[in-house]
């Protein structure tokens, strides 16, 4: 009978990566002594023209002759200062860059351009379609020199989301559902939850979790600190985890799934509305404070803050922003703006159904009345 060969597993495949090289001799050392790599293989004997060697999770053969570009390396490390002795950036005999870096490089969180920004949705931005084939609007184009940014988000047809268990290197991140409903399941905090409109997650730093499916039409708010974070597939973890841990947090913060219908209004840091609140000034320390403001019916003055970070997104209804120096707004559904620190406005000639989403960082910024 005729043998029968078993389908490779992942483990014994052996892909390599192809760098050229003039004098095969001058390269080894370089590989093996300076960046620790191991000589898997040489040949011929008697002239060598191929080596392949494996170390940090490559897999290289080093080919006299070949055709392609040298190309660059990059090695990740927990101790950058005490690898190739403490050089970033190397050059191999054969061309090749080497940059070493940190494996897990500390958050960098850029100081915020403060800036009077108005976005309208009637001003028609694109939409991009982004991860998961989710479509991203953007709100704050200008991101406030990288300190934040702020999307609307919408998958126009519902069903099964094709995304995997994920998590994201940010300082804070917010999610929340102003239409439709999304299943998601996290890291240490039970099976499925549904997400439906008026509802929000806060995302602590690196939890895992991932999007299972969507009504059609569902959008969302998302807000992330910084604008440009990482986002990291895990491929060992599966969900939901076996443990339920609600109390757990990551990097100070804990889960926070606040359901709208539960919330009470009472009285806010702007006269003439009364708010919600989200409980994530509490579970993230201070870090941000998301609230649900409606007008009260009595008139709003002019005001100020003193925090670093005001969003605000139109969920419903109207209002004129004004603001010292400005050309007044009329807002309404999907419009959004950021307030500068220190800058006077005045939210003005509200309509009864108004209702507004308002994230601060840090939470709860004083306000001064003009």
């Amino acid at each position: 009978m005729p043998a029968t060969s078993k389908p490779e597993t992942s483990a014994e495949i052996r892909a390599e990566i192809l760098l050229p090289t003039q004098e095969l001799r001058n390269d080894l050392p370089f590989y093996t002594k300076v960046l620790g790599m191991r000589l898997d293989m040489i040949y011929p004997a008697d002239d060598p023209e191929v080596a392949v060697l494996s170390g940090h999770g490559l897999r290289l053969r080093i080919q006299k002759g070949a055709t392609e570009s040298p190309g660059t390396l990059r090695i990740l490390t927990e101790d950058p200062d005490g690898f190739a002795g403490g050089q970033r950036h190397l050059t191999a005999p054969n061309g090749t860059r080497i940059e070493i870096d940190a494996l897990n490089p500390p958050l960098v969180l850029p100081q915020t351009d403060h800036a009077f920004v108005v976005r309208r949705l009637a001003d028609q931005a694109p939409w991009i379609i982004g991860r998961a084939g989710m479509h991203y609007r953007d709100l704050v184009p200008s991101r406030l020199g990288g300190a934040m940014i702020a999307s609307h988000i919408r998958i126009p047809d519902g069903g099964p989301v094709p995304d995997m268990v994920h998590f994201h290197r940010v300082g804070f991140q917010l999610i929340f559902c102003i239409k439709g409903w999304v299943d998601v399941v996290y890291e240490d905090q039970g099976g499925p939850i549904r997400l439906q409109a008026g509802d929000c997650f806060i995302q602590p730093p690196e939890i895992r979790h991932r999007v299972l499916e969507a009504s059609d039409g569902i959008e969302v708010i998302e807000i992330g600190v910084p604008a440009e974070h990482v986002t990291e597939i895990d491929h060992e973890m599966t969900l939901p985890t076996p443990h339920l841990r609600p109390d757990r947090e990551w990097q100070g913060q804990q889960f926070v799934f606040n359901r709208g219908s539960e919330g009470e209004f009472v009285p806010c840091r702007l006269p003439g509305f009364v708010a919600r609140d989200t409980t994530i000034h509490d579970n993230t320390r201070g870090v941000a404070s998301v609230k649900v403001l409606r007008p009260d019916g009595s008139s709003a003055p002019w005001t100020r803050h003193n925090g670093d970070i005001l969003f605000t997104f139109v969920m419903a209804g109207e209002l004129t922003l004004e603001g010292k120096g400005k050309d007044p707004y009329r807002l309404s559904p999907g419009d959004a703006f950021v307030i500068p620190p220190g800058m006077a406005t005045r939210y003005s000639t509200s309509t009864h159904d108004l209702e507004l989403l308002e994230v601060s960082l840090p939470g709860n910024p004083a306000t001064t009345f003009l």
